[in-house]
């Protein structure tokens, strides 16, 4: 029983290492964000993940996944809403972060791909060419996601203190794609991914909800990492309330529906909130 547990111990203890490590030393030193630190680590899973057996992808996987990267390079280049933290520091600028976000989208794909196609939890539905599951993907991630949007902005006003300040819808409902596809090709599909594969021989059974979860937990938390070091215990609730609110349910969605499902929650939450002028 403790030889089954271990490598979930194992992966907690790094866990954590990350999270309270950061919180430590970004009190005397500089330190990247916790959102660097992970997609860094994530992204170069991916890589190795789908080096150690390229043959496994399908051709339509090495399409689908630049493709994507390419849509997340283009968007980035003209966003105008959306503007990301400079890169460990250093990356900044549309052009650069295009770059860099398009490369880090399309190897987490790949990544997740090589998962997929290990039988793993989340799929990529439109990479297996069903068109009409994609669209239904699609319809339940917005239409679950539509109500949680409303009630995100109507938060925003009342916590931030200031009215909404309408913006353009074109602009709104593109550049939300940017956090949408990143995030959850990074978090739902390939880190969900390869915490399976740590654990899957362990834990056959849970291994699927102790990986979610652990994937989940580690997005909504990254969201709070200065709060960790002023505040810990307020980010632990609001840390808890992220991963409950909005990390649950695309995870939820992601594994009933697929990736594209997890996705579209994600934009319209997003979209939502551009839109509004927060």
């Amino acid at each position: 029983m403790r030889n089954r547990y271990k490598q979930l111990a194992l992966l907690l203890i790094g866990i954590l290492a990350v999270f309270v490590g950061r919180a430590a030393l970004a009190g005397v030193i500089w330190m990247p964000r916790t959102f660097e630190i992970v997609d860094t680590l994530t992204v170069v899973g991916s890589m190795i993940l789908v080096a150690q057996d390229p043959a496994r992808l399908r051709r339509s996987d090495w399409l689908v996944a630049p493709a994507l990267g390419a849509v997340v390079g283009g968007g980035m280049s003209t966003a105008s809403l959306f503007s990301p933290y400079p890169f460990l520091g250093l990356v900044e600028g549309h052009g650069a972060q295009a770059v860099l976000r398009g490369v880090f989208s399309a190897i987490a794909l790949l990544g997740g791909l090589a998962v997929q196609r290990r039988m793993g939890p989340v799929r990529l539905v439109g990479a297996d060419g069903e068109g009409r599951a994609m669209g239904r993907a699609i319809g339940i991630g917005f239409l679950v996601g539509l109500p949680l949007a409303v009630v995100n902005v109507i938060a925003l006003g009342v916590t931030q203190g200031r009215p909404i300040v309408w913006q353009s819808p074109v602009a709104a409902l593109l550049d939300a794609l940017q956090p949408a596809i990143v995030e959850e090709a990074v978090y739902r599909f390939a880190l969900w991914g390869l915490l399976w594969l740590s654990l899957k021989r362990s834990l056959p059974i849970t291994a699927i909800a102790w990986a979610g979860g652990l994937a989940t937990a580690i997005h909504a938390f990254a969201h709070v990492d200065d709060l960790m070091r002023q505040a810990p215990l307020i980010a632990l609730g609001l840390g808890t309330a992220l991963a409950v609110v909005w990390g649950a349910l695309p995870a939820w969605l992601a594994r009933r529906s697929g990736l594209e499902s997890a996705i579209a929650f994600h934009w319209v939450q997003d979209a939502a909130r551009f839109l509004a002028g927060y």
